[in-house]
Parts: C-alpha cells; sequence; structure tokens
C-alpha cells in the first residue's frame, strides 16, 4: 500500500512540476528537460521497484543518473542555466535519491539476512534512510536561506562525493536484488556453481532467472559476482551512512559562517550610517 502511495505522489509531483513550468513559461531548453526527464525517470524506477522488477529499476536508474551529469554539462557549456534549472535540478536529484532508497529500506532482503544469519545492523536501516532524508531537507534548507540573503551555497567536494556513493549503493542493492537477492555459492562436484541460498520469501525464487542475472553470469563465466556484490553493497551502505553525516556536518559549519560574516556586514553597514 505504501509504495502505491509513493508511485502516485510521485506522479503527482511531475504533474504540478509540468502545470507551473506552463503557467510561468519557463524556458524549457535542453538542461530543464532533462532535469524534467529525470524526474520522470524516477517515477518508473519507484515503479519497478515496487512491481519487483530490479533490472528494469537499475536501467531507468542508470538513465536518471547519466541525465543528471548531462543536464549541468549543457547548461555550462552552452550558458543555459536558468532560475528553473538552478532550483528543480537540486530537487530532481533528491527526489530521485531519497525516494530510492524509501523503496529500498522497505524490501526485507536489505534490511536483514535471514537466510545467511548475519547481524541486521550490517543491512540497510530505516534509521540510515532517516539520517539521508533528513541531511537532504537540512542542506536545502540551509541553501534557501543563505542564497536568499545574497550568499553563494553552492556544491562543495565532499557533496559531490556523497551523490557519488550513494548512486554507487543504490545500484549495487538494485543488481543484487537483480540476482535474485543470492550470493552463497557452492560447487556440486562436477565443477558446476550451484545458488544455495534458502529463500524466505518464495516469491523471490522466480527472480533467479532474470536476464541481467543470466546475462553477469554468461559474460563473467561465474555467479560468484553475487558475493561480490553482495559485499560491496554492504560496504557501500555504510560508507555512504558516514559520508552523509560529514557533508551534513560541513554544510551546516559553512552556513554557520556564511551566516556571522553577513551578520558582521550587516552590522559594520549600519555602524557607519549612524557613524
Amino acid at each position: 500500500m505504501a509504495k502505491h502511495v509513493l508511485i502516485f505522489l510521485s506522479f503527482f509531483v511531475t504533474l504540478t512540476t509540468l502545470v507551473v513550468s506552463l503557467q510561468a513559461k519557463l524556458p524549457m531548453n535542453v538542461p530543464n528537460t532533462l532535469t524534467l526527464f529525470r524526474i520522470f525517470f524516477a517515477i518508473i524506477v519507484f515503479a519497478m521497484i515496487g512491481f519487483g522488477h530490479y533490472d528494469l529499476a537499475l536501467l531507468f536508474f542508470l538513465l536518471a543518473s547519466v541525465s543528471d551529469f548531462l543536464d549541468g554539462w549543457w547548461a555550462r557549456r552552452f550558458k543555459q542555466i536558468t532560475v528553473f534549472g538552478r532550483i528543480m535540478d537540486p530537487f530532481a536529484d533528491k527526489f530521485l535519491i531519497c525516494g530510492v532508497f524509501v523503496c529500498l529500506v522497505a524490501i526485507p532482503e536489505l534490511t536483514s539476512d535471514k537466510a545467511n544469519n548475519y547481524p541486521a545492523w550490517l543491512m540497510l536501516q530505516p534509521w540510515m534512510v532517516v539520517v539521508i532524508v533528513g541531511r537532504e531537507l537540512l542542506v536545502t534548507s540551509l541553501r534557501a536561506f543563505v542564497e536568499g540573503t545574497g550568499g553563494d551555497f553552492s556544491a562543495k567536494w565532499i557533496g559531490k562525493m556523497k551523490m557519488g556513493l550513494q548512486c554507487v549503493a543504490v545500484i549495487l542493492a538494485l543488481l543484487y536484488l537483480s540476482g535474485g537477492a543470492e550470493w552463497n555459492i557452492m560447487s556440486s562436484g562436477d565443477g558446476q556453481e550451484l545458488l544455495v541460498q534458502e529463500f524466505y520469501r518464495p516469491e523471490l525464487a522466480a527472480q533467479r532467472t532474470t536476464i541481467l542475472a543470466q546475462g553477469l553470469d554468461y559474460a563473467l563465466g561465474t555467479k560468484l559476482w553475487r558475493k561480490t556484490v553482495f559485499f560491496s553493497m554492504l560496504i557501500s551502505f555504510w560508507l555512504t551512512f558516514g559520508v552523509t553525516l560529514l557533508s551534513g556536518l560541513d554544510y551546516s559549519i559553512h552556513a554557520a559562517r556564511m551566516i556571522r560574516k553577513q551578520r558582521e556586514r550587516f552590522q559594520e553597514l549600519k555602524d557607519r550610517r549612524q557613524g
């Protein structure tokens, strides 16, 4: 039920964005169009995760990520930076990332590993997603306040690193799920590799034969990629969580310094006028 509500809200956000842009007669150049496409791709990603089509969700997430790079490059290269783009581009990024993590944390295979008896805290946890979403809301509020007073609150390198790690974590999670959430590989004795994980959700058994998983099995000549993806995914979750905390702290300190400098500047101007 929650997934269907999220999908409905996603469509509502996209429709609202289109209506506002048309009513305001905003310039729909290439970067702005790519930004709207990214929002549309995000909705498809949410829907595919909700319906269990993780390979398709991965495909559209990659398309959304590529559009994020292209719209920024195009806007700078051809000088098509607009107010609409400055507002909607970061919104589209946060809409995609926060929405995907909310969808992923609802999947039991990512929040606990009952079949392999790993502690739940190693996996993706709801409090991690709360921190990720909370950080995005905090930085958005700080940016709006600082830039509203004439300051510059451009993205910093740690923010870009955070975004990169978040994308890597999502890609690995979707790749892991596309492989049927399996990683325990054993030999049958005749040189054949067997997937021996005991499914604790029977409906996941169908995921063993996804086109993506079969293609990787054939291309790599082994099913052991699932094990690599599993442990890489766990590492990426914790790296993402750590860098998200650090970037939120860094942006908060940066905003506090800018606000203090602005107050000192205003006080200096006030003193000059009174003098």
